[in-house]
């Protein structure tokens, strides 16, 4: 595993079933090195086989707001863009925040009903540090998507679906 400032890049031996870039949408799930995968499994660490893939790409747009790479070859590589910008886990409150919200989201929410939960009185910080990297980030969902600013807009968590 390699740091920079830019990215996360990370090298592991692999049993390739094909080579290039996996797309998410369309990949199928099967441990890149077994005994690894074993391990983890046995130990509870895993939910089940393929979903880092998907976590990896559903929270990395929050955290950067960019797409990682996987790419399948004899060595299995894991590119993370950290792209700078500001994220709703600056700080362990903003990560216990956003799980209330998830979880106060389970049933549809107003945008007031969210920003009153968790005390925030400014419309825009609000917007600009939680209510917007959720969205963009598909943790959170609308119910009238096709009117973003609707009065009657309400928010819900995507762990419904």
């Amino acid at each position: 595993m390699i740091i920079e400032s830019d990215r996360v890049y990370i090298e592991n031996s692999n049993k390739p079933h094909g080579n290039g870039v996996i797309d998410p949408e369309s990949f199928s799930p099967y441990p890149k090195n077994p005994t690894i995968a074993k391990f983890f499994k046995e130990i509870g660490w895993v939910d089940e086989l393929g979903s880092g893939v998907k976590n990896v790409y559903k929270y990395n747009k929050i955290y950067s707001g960019a797409n990682p790479k996987f790419i399948e070859d004899d060595v299995f590589k894991t590119i993370i863009p950290l792209t700078p910008q500001d994220t709703p886990q600056d700080t362990p409150q903003d990560d216990a925040r956003i799980s209330e919200i998830l979880e106060f989201c389970n049933n549809p929410r107003s945008r007031q009903e969210i920003q009153d939960l968790i005390g925030i009185k400014d419309v825009n910080h609000f917007r600009d540090k939680y209510l917007k990297p959720l969205l963009r980030g598909g943790l959170l969902k609308m119910t009238l998507p096709q009117k973003p600013t609707s009065k009657n807009q309400k928010y819900y968590s995507s762990r419904m679906e």
